[in-house]
Formats: structure tokens, sequence, C-alpha cells
């Protein structure tokens, strides 16, 4: 049985109009869109991530390359439960065994180990390629400058014009993410828009909000619709009707 309580769920702020774009919190966005849950934004600048996560007492879940926490969003608070959970793959995996008469079915049964291995192929897949985005990142004007600084240093370069990139070396970069979606989409091995054909998992999800990533900032979202016969435009649409952002 849903809460009464709206689920509070922290989200990274984009610049005005304020809206989701980052991977990792559409993911959860995703989520609880499809159990059916009634859940209420609230918006992080991204400087404040940091100091959010910590007056919530949520630790980091993630290390940058050289082993420092990284702190990041989403998080969610159940005020049913008073949990707060600081990872999206682990909130996924609360909403479907805290409500499983809610909505639709995350996990099928026994999926999850193999869903967590999925979760971080495809990250990782992505991840490789996320320079792409970079020049059409969503930052609030005002705090823009602070953003960017803070990944320049996660980075290890010197600055944000290092993390752009064009004209030759942005279409190699293209190709090679290309090739290696590519390979990807042999995974897929039915007609319908999701993984398991008809059926929506978790999966799914995962690669969406990717894909929700690259048509936020990525200037060849358009190409990479026609990209293996349209599969990810296809799966980009099929996930369309969760997308709510509330």
């Amino acid at each position: 049985m849903a809460s009464s309580n709206p689920i509070l769920f922290f989200d990274i702020a984009s610049g005005p109009p304020v809206r989701c774009y980052a991977p990792n919190p559409w993911k959860t966005r995703y989520a609880l869109n499809i159990k059916a849950l009634s859940y209420k934004t609230k918006w992080i600048e991204l400087p404040d991530v940091k100091s959010t996560r910590l007056a919530h007492a949520v630790a980091p879940v993630r290390k940058l390359p050289n082993d420092e926490d990284f702190y990041t969003l989403p998080i969610i608070h159940d005020s049913s439960t008073d949990t707060y959970i600081g990872d999206s793959f682990d909130i996924a995996v609360y909403l479907d065994e805290k409500y499983p008469d809610s909505g639709l079915q995350l996990f099928p049964k026994d999926s999850i180990g193999v869903h967590r291995v999925f979760n971080a192929h495809v990250d990782a897949l992505f991840t490789r390629y996320v320079v792409l985005c970079c020049d059409g990142m969503l930052f609030n004007p005002e705090t823009a400058e602070v953003s960017k600084a803070e990944f320049v240093r996660r980075a290890g370069v010197e600055s944000w014009d290092q993390l752009c990139v064009e004209g030759e070396a942005r279409a190699k970069i293209l190709e090679a993410f290309k090739a290696d979606l590519e390979d990807f989409a042999k995974l897929y091995r039915f007609e319908g828009p999701f993984l398991e054909g008809e059926k929506m998992t978790y999966a799914d999800v995962i690669v969406g909000a990717w894909l929700q990533l690259v048509r936020a900032t990525a200037q060849e979202w358009g190409q990479m619709c026609e990209w293996q016969d349209g599969r990810w435009k296809k799966l980009h649409e099929a996930l369309e009707q969760w997308s709510e952002q509330r």
C-alpha cells in the first residue's frame, strides 16, 4: 500500500526553467512514476549537493578516481518509515519491496543481482562518452562558474574548455559511441521497445535515464535517434508515459 505522505525526492536543479536532466535522478523519477507513488521534488543547486547529503546524514555511495568521496543525488526521504536513501539503484529496490502493490513491478523475481550488473555496465558505457554532453550542460547561470570549476576539479583538467570537444575530435568520439551502442543493441532480441519486448523492467529505466541526459545536452540527439534502426528513440518514447516531473 502506498504511503499517504508524499516521498520527498531530492533532484539536481537545472537552469531555469528547472527540470530534471541528470541520469541518476532520472532513474529515480522514472521509478517513482512507474510505482505510481505520491512524491514531490526538492530541487538542489549543484554547489549545494554535498551540504544537502551531509545535512541529512546520507553517506556518499560513489568515489572519484582519486578515491575521494563523490557527493551526488538522488536522495529520497520516505516519511512513512523515516528512511533516507541516497543511491538510485537502492531507491528502486526499496520502492519495489516497500510498495509491491503500487504501480508496476520494477524488478522481475530474482533479477536484482542481474540488474545491478547491468546498471554498472550501462553507467560505464555512457560515462565513456559523457564528454559529448559537457558543452550543453543545463547549468543555472547564477552558479554555473562554481559548477564548472567543480567538474574541472573532478576531471583533473585545467579548464572547462578541455571538457568540451568539437570538430574532428568530437566526430571520432561520436563514431566510437555509435559503434559501442551497436554492440550494446545486440542485447535487444525482441521487437518491442523494451529489453524484454513489450514488458518494461528497471533495465529500461537505466538506459532511458541516460538517454534523457543525451537528449537534454548533446547536439547529436537527432542523429542518435536514427541509430540502430531508431532503437533509442523508440525506447525514449515508450518511457515518456512515466516521465512526469512534479
